[in-house]
């Protein structure tokens, strides 16, 4: 079950779920839009086992904004949004592109968002279109759609609880 547009606003607003810049433009009738704050390429290679004992995330680099403007060329990018997200017991969630980023050539790759994360959370981007794209600081780019729960004992504990904070 999802929650409908006014169930949503009432739990974002009154929970604080996300800390929204600007509710009445980033409530959409089934979800809420999460903005663009920082790019980043990837400077190194990644390694992932099966327990994490020997998981290495790829180091970055921030690319900088020229007039709060972002130039991208063809390839692989993580974004982190400008959004703290705060996920209760009884609240999943999980990310899609915007449909207007799509439209532009480009896509997120999301993850899910367990009961219990906070943070301001990441995704990889890909630009697919040949020319690029031109993203703004600000820019809506991904949506967010909760899930309501039956309270989880199990609560988000891993190694990006509380990043970004």
């Amino acid at each position: 079950m999802v929650l409908n547009k006014d169930e949503l606003a009432e739990r974002i607003l009154k929970d604080k779920l996300v800390d929204l810049t600007d509710a009445k433009h980033q409530l959409q009738p089934a979800s809420v839009d999460l903005t663009l704050e920082k790019v980043f390429s990837f400077e190194g290679q990644g390694a992932l086992d099966f327990d994490n004992s020997e998981r290495v995330l790829s180091e970055v680099k921030e690319i900088p904004f020229k007039n709060d403007w972002v130039e991208l060329a063809r390839g692989a990018y993580k974004v982190r949004f400008v959004e703290t997200v705060r996920l209760p017991p009884d609240v999943a969630s999980v990310t899609f592109t915007r449909s207007s980023l799509a439209r532009c050539g480009c896509e997120l790759y999301t993850g899910w968002w367990d009961p219990g994360y906070a943070g301001r959370g990441e995704s990889l981007l890909m630009v697919h279109n040949p020319a690029g794209i031109r993203l703004k600081r600000g820019a809506k780019i991904a949506q967010m759609v909760f899930l309501p729960l039956n309270a989880s004992k199990h609560l988000y504990a891993g190694v990006h609880h509380g990043e970004h904070l």
